[in-house]
């Protein structure tokens, strides 16, 4: 997750309840600004270095693919927001009813909460391979500072957000020259199980999580489609470019670690500063958000507190949980959330269907979305080479038409 994304994702979550009518409309230039920020992530790098084993070319094949069908459900998703100017969880509630969508908060919050934890520990262990003091230290550290980050606010410290996001595409640019125009040559990476498949998957897998998101941007667009289209595009092409980086990471360098190459590269306490700053900020956002998603479980819940209590449970849980690979929790994220934007996209694309959302809960699509998750599960045994995303929601979306046509839904008027 990133600063310049969670910037507006703070701003529209604050007003989630308000009349979305009268806020003032985004340009689509200001859409892609913030999808830009939103791809430049050390997390995606990392998820870059686990396709290694598959070759350059086979690699960036698994990426784009995964992005390319990561890219279509995004869209989906961001665009029904922008139809409406609903935010995320708003246009869930239209499938899956108000408790429905108070169900997918929830979830939603677990995600964000877990985002916190790998961040923080990602982060932990870069600075330490910069400055040995101990990962456990640098974690308080940025635990600290993303709990004061809390306090402060966001209106106060955007310009330092966009500065670390600048910071760390500077680096990624430097990385990236490092590792494609270095001296060093393509290194045989020793096999480790992963299949083609399963790259894919984890190509999917970023732009999924931001699929409980989206909307919160794309509902206030002057533009909605072009301003969905814009976004999409450009967060994909960057979130590319960082698992290429990871990527190229281990193959022409013999080795994944980030701060190793920056050390090498000169960039000592440039490169702590640019770590630290840049996944304090971008974290931050992750916890805040938790926060809201809380709110809209329970009004009565103070989001800042909550926000504050997030940034706890992910330092603990970096400083006592190894998450050096953290490929179950993206299956996890694919699992849980491809079924879902799969009925919203059966639900509003094709059997039109709004009626869901003045109803207590729609028990009809919760049981599609949980026959959807275990189909994923399913498909995890199976090594397929689109992955199992794709043949999980065709398989969600025919199952909500069977059901559409034996339960019809009344039809909302516009």
């Amino acid at each position: 997750m990133s600063s310049e994304a969670g910037t507006l994702k703070t701003n529209i979550s604050n007003n989630t309840n308000s009349n979305d009518k009268g806020a003032k409309k985004t340009s689509t230039l200001s859409n892609s600004l913030i999808w830009f920020g939103a791809g430049v992530s050390i997390a995606e790098i990392i998820t870059g270095t686990y396709v290694a084993s598959l070759g350059f070319k086979k690699g960036m094949l698994a990426i784009i693919l995964g992005h390319i069908i990561g890219a279509v459900m995004m869209f989906a998703a961001g665009l029904i927001g922008a139809k409406t100017e609903k935010s995320a969880m708003e246009t869930v509630k239209m499938s899956f009813g108000e408790n429905g969508g108070k169900f997918f908060s929830f979830l939603n919050v677990l995600q964000l909460v877990g985002w916190t934890a790998i961040m923080i520990y990602d982060g932990s262990l870069a600075a330490n391979g910069i400055f040995s003091t101990g990962h456990w230290v640098w974690a308080l550290v940025i635990g600290a500072l993303i709990i004061l980050w809390v306090v402060i606010g966001i209106t106060n410290l955007g310009k330092v957000s966009t500065a670390a996001v600048a910071l760390l595409f500077v680096l990624s640019l430097i990385l990236f020259k490092i590792i494609f125009f270095g001296e060093g040559g393509a290194a045989k990476v020793a096999a480790d199980g992963m299949t083609f498949g399963a790259a894919v998957e984890l190509g999917v897998a970023m732009p999924l999580s931001w699929l409980p998101l989206i909307s919160d941007y794309t509902r206030q667009a002057k533009k909605p489609v072009q301003a969905t289209v814009a976004s999409v595009a450009v967060y994909n092409l960057v979130s590319i470019f960082m698992y290429a980086i990871g990527m190229g990471a281990i193959i022409y360098t013999g080795g994944g670690d980030i701060a190793t190459i920056m050390l090498k590269s000169g960039l000592g306490v440039a490169g702590l500063l640019i770590i630290v700053f840049s996944t304090v900020t971008t974290t931050f956002l992750d916890a805040y958000s938790a926060g809201v998603s809380m709110v809209s479980i329970h009004k009565k819940i103070n989001e800042k507190v909550s926000a504050i209590i997030v940034g706890v449970i992910g330092t603990v849980a970096a400083i006592i949980f190894p998450m050096d690979d953290i490929t179950n929790f993206l299956y996890l994220i694919g699992s849980v959330f491809a079924p879902m934007i799969a009925i919203q996209v059966a639900d509003y694309f094709i059997l039109k269907n709004k009626s869901n959302e003045k109803s207590g809960i729609s028990v009809k699509n919760i049981i599609i979305w949980v026959l959807g998750f275990i189909i994923y599960r399913l498909l995890m045994r199976v090594d397929i080479v689109v992955g199992n995303t794709l043949p999980d929601m065709a398989a969600t979306i025919v199952l909500c038409l069977i059901a559409g046509k034996i339960f019809p839904d009344k039809k909302s008027e516009k």
